[in-house]
């Protein structure tokens, strides 16, 4: 089955001759339109942030709650319109490109509100967070709207090797929307979900390993992950300080910088962030339409040849590249790529027992304080939290010493080593490279919660580019490159530390000669027949 194409064109003329939401859903032309396309409905005077909340809150409970149940958004604001009435109350021109937009929050980040902040498991349902994390103070600065919180894999993916993403005890099972007996991938799900099927314009993610750029790529969007350190992270319940970090999943590479130039800057609660005020930028600067010219890309094979899909799509991107000037290196060999598991797994570990414990001593009104306390409540709750998989992460990380061991400190200089200085920056300067060029996964699998995911990041097996850049700390941003079957495929590119700006030049280019993004259907299965979605209230 094939989807009709939405051009961007052809949407901001129907989204402005469109009348104010008629009919049972919201039109796709309002659902699935760009923060820039709103924006413009609300400078006219047609739009308010009251009302779009009003309508995004009746689309999730039509989509999220019922008809397809996708299971991506784990908990709405309560006090979601007020806030909106507030900001249109204090709405001139000229207020930022986010003023009134809502944003959905993947639910590891803190908010300082009457939400809770759970990471999807049970164990942290007992009070919300204090205050808001590092990001939401920054969003909220900007006059964006906290619509709610996302779905995502339990603890962000790091409880058990045999997890099934998208799935946590407090939120159930987050569906993909193009084909609902699917995956949406992880950690990310429910903000990648959400976006995909315009459940929110916007949603943040965060990634250890894979965890926006895979389920922004299964899920069909866009997804930035930055370099570590320019977006805070502080107030997000942390796997490790080493490759965590904050980034925008939206529609559109114009959305995802426009989101990125909100969320990007220094912290003081977030060390590592010291040096982002030099380089945070406004990264809509950088969306050039012929930002592909001249600039020279390196496929990494390497990445490449797991599944035929995402090759036949990568093959047709290459080709898309070279027709808009851009110079393909190919192949080009990222050194020690086989190197990186062991010592990524060992520094995962010992962060995750480290930062845990750290995030949960200042979480009043909670019972576990320790990843020792958690270890016990999954067991005590093992119906809830453990009816499909177990936590053996948790457990061998709790056996871990403290960061002075000799294991972690050898670990973590060698895979910053392989993958930084002598794996990307290697490959980038011996060819004199702009940015490399991989397939970002395969078309995304079967949900299983029996065995689990049938994909795992950094395996050449089975797909999957994230780990490079993820180790590394560097950059990386997937974007929509075609389709297998109903299925979405997308291509990711990374580059140097703090390389932004050239990626999103590169990507936005790509994005507007490729115009691969289609909205989701809510097929039952591949080639099956779509899901109704529930009507108005």
């Amino acid at each position: 089955m094939k989807h009709p194409a939405v051009h961007l064109a052809a949407l901001a003329a129907s989204l402005l001759a469109a009348p104010a939401w008629a009919g049972e859903t919201i039109p796709p032309e309002v659902a699935y339109a760009s923060v820039a396309q709103l924006q413009q409905r609300m400078d006219a005077g047609t739009l308010d942030s009251r009302r779009l909340t009003q309508d995004l809150l009746e689309r999730i409970q039509q989509i999220d709650r019922s008809g397809p149940t996708l299971r991506a958004v784990i908990e709405t604001n309560p006090d979601a319109l007020e806030l909106a009435g507030a900001l249109d109350a204090k709405r001139t021109k000229g207020r930022g490109p986010l003023y009134g937009i809502p944003v959905l929050l993947k639910d590891n980040i803190d908010t300082g509100d009457r939400m809770l902040t759970t990471a999807g498991s049970l164990a942290l349902a007992d009070a919300p967070a204090p205050r808001d994390a590092g990001l939401v103070e920054r969003l909220r600065k900007a006059g964006a709207l906290v619509l709610g919180k996302t779905n995502l894999s339990e603890w962000a993916n790091f409880r058990s090797n045999h997890a099934s993403s998208g799935w946590s005890g407090r939120g159930g099972q987050t569906k993909n929307p193009y084909v609902l007996d699917r995956n949406p991938c992880g950690s990310s799900a429910g903000s990648a979900a959400a976006v995909a099927a315009g459940l929110a314009t916007v949603a943040i993610g965060s990634e250890t390993d894979g965890s926006i750029i895979c389920p922004a790529a299964m899920n069909g969007i866009v997804g930035i992950k930055p370099t570590l350190g320019l977006v805070s992270r502080s107030g997000i319940v942390p796997i490790s300080h080493s490759q965590d970090t904050a980034g925008p999943m939206a529609r559109s590479v114009a959305d995802a910088a426009a989101l990125l130039t909100v969320i990007a800057g220094s912290d003081p609660r977030d060390p590592a962030t010291a040096e982002a005020g030099r380089h945070a930028a406004d990264y809509t600067k950088f969306l050039d339409p012929n930002g592909l010219r001249g600039k020279r890309i390196g496929v990494v094979r390497q990445l490449a040849g797991a599944e035929p899909n995402a090759d036949r799509v990568l093959e047709q991107a290459i080709a898309l590249m070279e027709a808009q000037g851009a110079i393909i290196v190919d192949p080009v060999k990222l050194p020690h790529l086989a190197e990186l598991g062991e010592p990524e797994m060992t520094v995962l570990l010992y962060d995750f027992k480290h930062d845990i414990d750290a995030y949960l001593a200042n979480r009043r009104g909670l019972k576990a304080r320790t990843l020792a306390d958690l270890i016990a409540f999954n067991q005590a709750h093992a119906g809830e939290e453990m009816p499909w998989f177990g936590q053996e992460l948790f457990e061998q990380a709790e056996k871990k010493g403290p960061l002075s061991d000799k294991a972690y400190t050898d670990a973590l200089a060698k895979a910053k080593r392989l993958s930084g200085p002598e794996g990307i920056d290697a490959a980038l300067q011996t060819q004199h490279l702009d940015a490399l060029l991989a397939p970002s996964w395969g078309p995304a699998f079967m949900t299983d919660p029996v065995l689990g995911d049938h994909i795992v990041s950094g395996d050449p097996t089975v797909g999957g580019a994230s780990q490079p850049a993820a180790v590394a700390g560097y950059p990386s941003i997937t974007v929509p490159a075609g389709f297998a079957h109903d299925l979405p495929v997308g291509i990711v590119l990374f580059g140097a530390k703090w390389s932004e700006p050239m990626l999103i030049s590169i990507a936005y280019g790509f994005e507007q000669h490729a115009g691969a993004w289609q909205p989701p259907q809510f097929l039952e299965t591949v080639g099956g027949k779509p899901v109704a979605t529930g009507k108005r209230p």
